[in-house]
């Protein structure tokens, strides 16, 4: 998996300095932007976090300059800080965002769960809506007492909630635990959340988005004739 070109980490920078109040040391963003990226792979984020992606720090790092030329924000000595037009431009995109949501809540709580269990079933599992107080849950038959798969969709819900219901499945089974929220701007408020108050699971918990979803779900429909075959053991 590439890395994201650096124009693409230019928002996410702004939106993080806005999110601690304005200011932050890089050293703490350079983490912190993985939210943004859900096509990060498992090794990516490794490496990311304990500082031996060098190609990750060059792409923030020429983002930030990008923006210091822009004169968005300001650089001192690592320490990054938004200006009038950084924060302007901020607030500019969460308006572009409000003008569109609309079209993002058309996608139902209960839509995402049925996609969700129409994708389990592609890919071999005994899917599950409302099972136990879960969302959806995947099995690896009707039968097994094991929950292999835990998802909480969130669309306008309560985070630190969904997380404890994440928690508790995967602290009792080993479950997969999955947060599906509406939107890529949700990535941040929901990565601060489990940072602050469930770091036991941070590692463990994959993000997705409703589009992403949808997209697993066409990708999936696509191949549906063909996909049970190349299941098979």
């Amino acid at each position: 998996m590439s890395l994201p070109i650096s124009s693409t980490i230019e928002m996410p920078i702004l939106q993080e300095l806005a999110a601690t109040g304005g200011s932050d040391d890089v050293r703490f963003l350079y983490e912190r932007l993985i939210a943004y990226f859900p096509q990060l792979n498992d090794k990516e984020v490794a490496e990311i976090k304990i500082g031996t992606n060098k190609n990750w720090r060059t792409a923030v790092q020429k983002a930030a300059r990008m923006l210091d030329e822009k004169s968005c924000l300001r650089r001192n000595h690592g320490f990054w800080t938004l200006t009038v037009k950084g924060r302007e431009t901020v607030e500019n995109e969460s308006l572009d965002f409000t003008a569109t949501k609309p079209e993002t809540e058309a996608t139902s709580h209960a839509h995402i769960q049925k996609l969700l269990i129409e994708i389990g079933v592609f890919l071999g599992f005994h899917a599950a809506m409302e099972f136990e107080f879960y969302d959806v849950v995947w099995r690896e038959t009707a039968k097994s007492p094991r929950i292999s798969h835990i998802f909480e969709v969130q669309h306008k819900g309560n985070l630190d909630s969904a997380f404890a219901k994440l928690k508790r499945a995967y602290q009792s089974q080993r479950t997969k635990p999955f947060l599906v929220i509406s939107s890529e701007k949700d990535f941040n408020r929901a990565r601060q959340s489990l940072f602050r108050e469930f770091q036991d699971i941070e590692s463990a918990v994959t993000i997705l988005t409703f589009v992403q979803v949808k997209k697993i779900y066409q990708n999936l429909n696509s191949i549906g004739e063909i996909l049970p075959k190349l299941l098979e053991k």
